[in-house]
């Protein structure tokens, strides 16, 4: 073997030194044998390969051709052996090319059925495919076209079907790819980096005519592929949207059917072959756009809004090149093809929104240069049709497509808008295009105002709590918005855009007189309308909006409204809202609070103004007293009231007190229809009251408050606890109790009052009408504790909760309520949804603040033992989860009763019994495991029942871990043992020395007993 310094450029060398090799590998076809000639082929260069290729190339096509099993790891290196010589070489000969093309065919295909591929190992299919994608680039000049003439129909046909099939049923995406690639190739279509065989438009349309006898399999089996299962990786997809799109091209180009070439009959000398020609005649074009235009939707739906940049990439070439090549001939699909590139405008990827830009662009080029001025009237005529049927069928894809989808069809129709451009004003001068479109954005933003969370949130309420006349208690004001088809703010930002490219290439006067109209039309458009309305004028004043020459080819808005048009419109705006066609005093402050969205057109201060005089006061609440009489005919009144008390102060409680008791009766008599209307009204009155009369008394119970003095003793010595503990002794067996019975016979000379005031007539002083409405609420809340309706439910807890602080200052009151609302809230503790427990346990904590001994025993017996299970549950659960866990409702229940048991203990003064149940339930809520929030919430509770009893938790916690060991001071006295001591660092030890620290002052170091 010569030197491998550099590469065998001899031929006579060359193939003295390759003959060995081929004659050992024609005798004995093994794998040892090919490695060693394929060895040899790298020591040769590429001119002198091609001179010996024929030679070379014969006892690798022998191996192949000897009849029988071969075994998969020869063939593998054989095909392998023929790719090196083909990538390095030309093809000149027709009958090699012919020989290899069909011989690499029948080792992929099975030799049990010929049309299927083998079930042989994915190196040796790849092997196979990388060779014969060599060999088609291999081919030189003119002879790879005779792979394309009729008699070659059969065979070209059991290789499509092998790649097609290989294509779409393979499991390696790599395999997927290689023979989508090799498809390419075979038709000419290759667009790698090699170079390529140049077809002249005869030697195209021959190829042409051949492919569209495959072209139905092709496109319906790469349809298939493209819209198959996602996990087939981008790459797949790609390609084959490159191979349905260039198939397409070739088969349907405007070009080659123009030609007579594209329908000559064929030949008689075919036999049974020309019956598998089709000729391309207008009728069968016809047919096949149609069939084509259904295949192209499909795929349009399942990749314009495909993860991938590069299939929306690869979807933008694919409508571009049938654009440019075929729109004569697929007139059908012209429409779904501009939607591709138009949806696409708007992509997030720069570099597909600029591939769709220059298509577009080319479009509109093309169709002047064909037509002169009515090129561009054509090409505006088919985007305003395509305009006008999709904001037809716009609602109801709204009602039944996925987000997704929606997002999808709204940049369609927003890239549609900005495609046309300054000609949107065209458009809309028609009255069936400006009536279709308004009326299908009307139709969208329709609000959800049924949605449970527009009562939770609280936003509103914040707004009211700022001050009103700052700019950002205007931007709290807006409640966020919640609409009946689409949940998403992508879609409503989209939404928003579309107006606002309407206000800025649309006639201002034109869409603001046809908005106007829809808004006096009926209420169920109005707060669409003030939503299209407000957007549209900002989009005129060119407020983000941006201007785009993303399509037609004209001059960019050619009369842009003027400062002047832009105050026409929106005095226009504000005159019809304020007319008194429309409204009067009384029906501005229903219709305001009924369609909350119109605030944006109503000055929130004017509202405000109304309320403070006592004269406008005076006059709604008469009014609204009326109509509570007739709520059938006036279901806004309570509203209204909602309104007046969120925003007055308490110079209007003198007014309201006959109104309350108006809702109150209202109430009773229509409990089943309007409890939840009217538990607004309650809620706001409750909240009112709390603002007006803010509790002043203390919030802690007298036997809860004696315990606080404990932590402010000074720590006792040693001697003056033996003695106390000597003393204790002594009373326990009798003796010196005589002593301390005449201490306890002296009676307190401040008892004397009691026995003064006891002759005293019993006069019960009136209640403030503050305290006596809150008694009267509290009394519904009562009944209404136990409504099926969860919303309900919740609503008059929050009531129930602003009742009790109002009452706190009278406990005499506030007692005997809480002693019948007692039943139901406990319903509400224990058998509940966990939303209506986690309100519960806010209200059973306020009650705790002042009804300390009323509670105790109560909670000790009926509430404890369930909440005390409930944690010890729930803690297993919480150390192991992740954090999702955070966001449930079993960890914000968790967290709720950990942050107020510990004060709801300390203010009850409950026993010993009580504690440790409350002890061991929330121990292990101090492993380092839990969520940190739980952790912090559950020192809070061992902070609060240390200062219960200090001696018990701090026993309880050295038991658990010991940071200290405690030395006695006499050596007498037996050392302290505690079960905590030396043990190794756990999942405890953090939180128990904190609290230790914090607490008691202990440190991780000896010291003696104190």
């Amino acid at each position: 073997m010569p030197p491998a310094m550099s590469q065998i450029s001899d031929p006579k060398i060359a193939f003295a030194y390759l003959r060995p090799a081929c004659v050992l590998l024609t005798r004995e076809p093994t794998v040892v044998n090919v490695e060693t000639l394929k060895g040899q082929l790298k020591e040769v260069n590429d001119a002198t390969l091609q001179q010996l290729q024929e030679y070379v190339l014969f006892p690798l096509r022998f191996v192949l051709k000897v009849p029988g099993a071969k075994k998969e790891q020869l063939v593998q290196s054989v095909t392998e052996a023929v790719s090196y010589v083909l990538e390095n070489t030309c093809i000149h000969s027709w009958e090699t090319l012919h020989d290899l093309f069909s011989e690499l065919c029948l080792c992929l295909s099975s030799s049990a059925d010929p049309g299927k591929p083998a079930d042989t190992s994915e190196e040796l299919k790849s092997a196979v495919l990388r060779c014969l994608d060599a060999l088609l680039h291999a081919a030189y000049g003119d002879i790879v076209f005779k792979l394309f003439e009729p008699i070659m129909l059969p065979g070209l046909g059991a290789a499509v079907s092998l790649l097609l099939a290989l294509g779409e049923k393979e499991k390696s995406r790599d395999i997927q790819t290689a023979a989508l690639k090799c498809l390419q190739a075979l038709t000419l279509q290759c667009d790698c980096t090699q170079e390529h065989v140049v077809p002249s438009s005869e030697e195209r349309c021959s190829v042409g005519s051949a492919m569209a006898s495959f072209l139905p399999g092709i496109t319906m089996a790469t349809a298939r592929i493209i819209t198959g299962d996602l996990r087939q990786g981008h790459a797949v997809t790609v390609r084959a949207i490159k191979v349905w799109s260039r198939t397409v091209e070739l088969v349907m180009e405007d070009v080659q059917l123009q030609s007579t070439e594209s329908y000559k009959t064929p030949s008689a000398d075919l036999g049974r072959i020309g019956q598998l020609m089709v000729l391309r005649t207008p009728e069968w074009v016809k047919n096949t756009a149609g069939k084509l235009s259904v295949l192209l939707k499909k795929i349009i739906s399942c990749t314009s809004a495909h993860q991938h940049w590069r299939v929306r990439l690869a979807m933008a070439e694919l409508a571009d090149h049938l654009l440019a090549k075929c729109s004569q001939s697929l007139t059908e699909c012209v429409g779904s093809l501009l939607e591709a590139l138009v949806g696409a405008i708007n992509d997030v990827e720069p570099r597909v929104r600029e591939r769709c830009e220059v298509a577009l662009r080319e479009v509109s080029q093309r169709n002047q240069r064909c037509s002169g001025s009515s090129g561009t009237q054509t090409f505006t005529d088919i985007l305003s049709e395509n305009l006008h049927s999709l904001a037809t069928s716009l609602p109801r894809l709204m009602r039944t497509s996925d987000d997704q989808k929606k997002l999808f069809v709204l940049n369609v129709f927003l890239g549609y808008l900005k495609v046309l451009g300054p000609l949107v004003s065209v458009v809309l001068n028609s009255a069936a295009h400006l009536e279709r479109i308004c009326k299908a954005l009307m139709q969208v933003l329709e609000l959800d105002v049924m949605d449970v969370r527009i009562v939770e949130e609280r936003s509103y309420a914040a707004a009211v709590e700022t001050s009103t006349g700052s700019h950002d208690s205007y931007t709290a004001h807006t409640q966020r918005k919640h609409f009946l088809y689409f949940t998403d703010e992508k879609i409503f930002s989209v939404l928003m855009e579309i107006c606002r490219t309407l206000g800025y290439y649309g006639n201002i006067y034109l869409l603001t007189d046809h908005l106007l109209d829809l808004y006096c039309q009926s209420s169920v458009y109005r707060k669409q309308a003030a939503m299209v309305l407000n957007e549209t004028v900002r989009g005129a004043a060119g407020i983000a909006v941006a201007d785009q020459s993303q399509g037609l080819e004209t001059k960019v808005r050619e009369s842009p409204a003027t400062q002047e048009d832009i105050k026409a419109a929106a005095v226009s705006i504000i005159e019809e809202y304020t007319s008194l066609n429309n409204w009067h005093l009384i029906t501005v402050s229903e219709e305001t609070d009924r369609d909350r969205q119109d605030q944006q057109l109503l000055s929130p201060s004017r509202l405000l103004s109304i309320c403070n005089s006592d004269a406008g006061s005076l006059y709604l609440l008469n009014d609204v007293s009326l109509n509570l009489q007739r709520l059938s005919q006036h279901p806004q009144a309570p509203r209204v009231l909602t309104v007046m008390l969120t925003h007055s102060d308490c110079s209007l409680l003198p007014l309201v007190g006959d109104i309350v008791q108006d809702v109150l009766t209202a109430l009773d008599l229509s409990y089943e229809r309007t409890a939840a209307l009217f538990c607004s009204v309650l809620h706001a009155l409750m909240k009112a009251l709390a603002r007006w009369f803010p509790s002043t008394c203390s919030r802690t119970s007298k036997s809860a408050s004696s315990n606080q003095s404990s932590s402010d003793q000074e720590d006792l010595s040693i001697r003056q606890f033996l003695l106390n503990y000597h003393k204790q002794k002594e009373l326990a067996e009798g003796i010196g109790i005589e002593d301390d019975d005449t201490e306890d016979r002296e009676v307190p000379p401040t008892e004397c009052k009691d026995v003064e005031d006891a002759g005293s007539p019993d006069v019960k002083a009136e209640l403030p009408s503050h305290l006596s409405i809150t008694k009267d609420v509290m009394e519904r809340c009562i009944h209404l504790l136990s409504d099926p309706s969860l919303r309900l439910r919740l609503k008059v807890l929050d009531v129930l909760e602003l009742c009790v602080q109002v009452l706190s200052e009278r406990e005499n009151e506030l007692l005997p309520m809480a002693h019948r609302c007692w039943p139901a809230l406990l319903q509400r503790l224990t058998a509940d949804d966990p939303l209506a427990v986690l309100r519960a346990f806010r209200v059973l904590c306020v009650l705790g603040e002042t009804c300390g001994d009323f509670l105790r025993r109560r909670v000790s017996k009926e509430v404890l033992p369930k909440l005390s299970a409930s944690l010890a549950r729930q803690a297993p659960i919480s150390a192991k989860a992740g954090p999702v866990y955070t966001h449930t409702l079993a960890y914000k229940l968790q967290l709720a009763v950990l942050q107020g048991l510990g004060s709801l203990c300390q203010r009850l003064d409950l026993a010993e019994a009580d504690l440790d149940a409350v002890c061991e339930a929330c121990l292990p809520y101090l492993s380092s495991r839990q969520p940190i929030r739980l952790q912090e919430a559950c020192l809070s509770v061992f902070r609060h029942l240390i200062q219960v009893d200090p001696d018990t938790f701090w026993f309880t916690l050295n038991e658990l871990h010991c940071p200290s060991s405690y030395i006695p001071h006499h050596p007498d006295l037996l050392p302290v043992q505690l079960n905590g001591m030396g043990r190794p660092r756990d999942e405890f030890s953090d939180n128990v020395f904190k609290l230790l620290k914090e607490e008691f002052g202990s440190e991780t170091v000896n010291q003696p007993v104190s």
